[in-house]
């Protein structure tokens, strides 16, 4: 099963690449044809990773951002993964199942609401001794996701797809925030909708058909959890200096927002995984550069920086280094919207002002999209996005814009819609993104242009979501009326679902429990969406997805920019970089290094 449409394959084959000469177009390199023209992988070394940010959460059950599936990539496994070969970085393969499951193997009942996955034999825990890793860890993975500490942010794509669920999240939301109380919940509550039927075997029930389910599943919420982590709070400090491992590295240190270590885990065997390699022994991360520090260094190929962590290239060098055919530049096509304006619709600022579709669609003709898109980076890193879905998504169409740039209708609307001029609205905002600032800043021009005041809530990337975004209090107290924010798809294709049940879907997407950080909320929207997501095939499912858009759209609780291609690079001793999507990086367990660089 391929999480591609027809369009996305092409896309991916094309930009997924080491660019020769420009932005997806012209003549290309791949990194397959490049590093097949290079020699044999090497073996050993230290990967040497430098970033800006932080994962949200060292819980691969909790975690829900890019970083944070970036991090997880060495250690923490699922069921099924996309795979660092070119030209397949959006199909789904088998991680630590079998076997992909469909009727014709049995894995998938004839009603297909049964879902029955085999797991292969050989991956095990780095615990003394090692253990093998369970359909009951399985079972105890997606167990987690609900916790009453800190629940997974992702919950509503399958809340109301797994039998069950639902109430045993509404269950688990009363148990006492402690260790003991949250594994006596879990060990005494059945979980219908997931049972391990034995070692090897664990079986999952549906509501009702989903041809995206195993897709899903490639999200790292669904990683089985050892019973050891039932001895710490999910998400804690606690539980990230205590991990335990089932990939082909384990973290022998984790300073937050400072560096992560890891090494190679004695209990992870080649013939046990079929997607990494493992090439090199080590890997450091140092989460505490810039991105204009990062670019120097990685262009010096010296053997201490040999890839980006979750730095781009910044968006004022794109077009030299593109112009320049540099062979180290990778331009990866994506299924995101990165950025988008949030319009907070329950900030009590200006009278609730931005409470009103006609305040935030008065907004939307103000703020002119060519302005930020030319600032971090020109069109060809950055298409222009008029609406929720990217083209590369299922039901997401190559463009309608309800609100093209118009100053003077701006201005006619703003003072009936409870802004005039004077008016001040506050903007969230990473600092030490180069692209978010700059944003930021042509935000606050735009706006001023129509009488409007921006003034900037800077935060730190992992503060960002954590202590603003995902807190419904932050939003309702006003701190914040815009927030610049990205999201990408949590799988591909037919995936359109990833983006309006958590964004737009009403209070069941409202934070923590979802990411629809507005607090947007219309019945006539949450209507189009349940009806796309009932959708018995995928012709039926592109229609209404693209009405559940337009649905959405009428209300701007967002104000979209683009479809940012990510811009990585890396150190010329670095090879078989390939660009996964789901990382927004190359992937470090199958790098490997010039053996006269293998820096530690």
């Amino acid at each position: 099963m391929s999480r591609r449409t027809s369009r996305l394959s092409a896309l991916a084959t094309l930009c997924t690449v080491t660019l020769a000469v420009g932005a997806c177009s012209g003549t290309v390199t791949t990194e397959s044809s490049k590093s097949s023209s290079e020699g044999a992988p090497v073996a050993g070394g230290t990967l040497n990773m430098l970033g800006v940010g932080d994962v949200d959460y060292m819980d691969p059950n909790v975690s829900y951002y890019v970083t944070g599936a970036l991090a997880m990539r060495p250690w923490a496994r699922q069921l099924f993964t996309n795979p660092a070969l070119a030209g397949k970085v959006t199909s789904t393969v088998p991680d630590l199942a079998t076997v992909l499951p469909t009727t014709a193997n049995g894995g998938v009942s004839a009603d297909a609401k049964t879902y029955t996955i085999k797991l292969r034999s050989g991956p095990q825990w780095n615990t003394t001794p090692p253990r093998a890793v369970t359909a009951a860890d399985m079972v105890r993975g997606v167990m987690r996701t609900c916790n009453p500490v800190q629940p997974f942010s992702g919950m509503t794509d399958f809340q109301d797809l797994i039998v069950g669920y639902s109430s045993f999240c509404a269950g688990f939301a009363k148990v006492a925030h402690t260790p003991a109380a949250i594994a006596a919940y879990m060990n005494t509550t059945p979980l219908p909708g997931v049972v391990a039927k034995d070692d090897s075997t664990v079986v999952f029930t549906l509501t009702h058909p989903a041809a995206y389910f195993v897709d899903m599943l490639t999200m790292t919420a669904f990683s089985p959890a050892p019973v050891e982590f039932n001895k710490y709070l999910p998400a804690s400090p606690e539980l990230a200096a205590n991990t335990i491992s089932d990939g082909p590295y384990k973290i022998d240190s984790y300073v937050p927002t400072k560096s992560i270590s890891y090494s190679r885990n004695p209990a992870w065997t080649a013939s046990s995984d079929p997607v990494r390699k493992a090439y090199v022994d080590k890997i450091v991360v140092n989460e505490a550069s810039t991105q204009d520090s990062i670019q120097q260094q990685l262009e010096t190929s010296s053997p201490s920086a040999d890839m980006s962590w979750d730095s781009f290239v910044p968006p004022s060098q794109v077009p030299a280094l593109i112009a320049k055919g540099d062979p180290n530049l990778i331009i990866g096509e994506t299924s995101s919207t990165n950025p988008y304006v949030v319009f907070n619709t329950v900030s009590p600022n200006n009278n609730k002002a931005l409470n009103a579709v006609k305040a935030r669609q008065a907004l939307s003709y103000a703020i002119n999209r060519d302005n930020i898109i030319q600032v971090v980076g020109g069109p060809k890193v950055n298409p222009p996005l008029t609406h929720v879905l990217p083209p590369t998504l299922l039901g997401g169409e190559p463009s309608f814009d309800l609100y093209p740039y118009d100053l003077t209708k701006a201005k006619q609307m703003l003072s009936a819609a409870g802004l005039p001029p004077g008016s001040t609205l506050k903007l969230l905002y990473r600092i030490t993104s180069q692209a978010n600032t700059k944003t930021f800043q042509t935000i606050q021009q735009d706006l001023s242009k129509a009488g409007i005041k921006v003034v900037g809530v800077s935060t730190q990337p992992a503060d960002f979501y954590t202590k603003y975004l995902q807190v419904p209090s932050v939003a309702t107290r006003g701190v914040w009326d815009l927030a610049i924010a990205s999201w990408g798809s949590d799988w591909f294709g037919n995936a359109a679902l990833s983006y309006f049940n958590p964004l737009f879907s009403g209070p069941p997407s409202f934070p923590p429990n979802g990411s629809n950080f507005g607090f947007y909320n219309n019945p006539t929207a949450n209507q189009a969406i349940t009806a796309a997501i009932n959708a018995t095939n995928n012709t039926q499912a592109a229609s209404l997805w693209s009405a559940a858009d337009k649905a959405v759209m009428q209300d701007a609780p967002i104000f979209p920019v683009s479809n940012k291609q990510d811009v990585i690079y890396h150190a010329s001793q670095l090879h078989n970089v390939i660009y996964l999507p789901s990382l927004a990086q190359g992937d470090p367990t199958n790098v490997w290094i010039n053996k006269d660089k293998q820096g530690g």
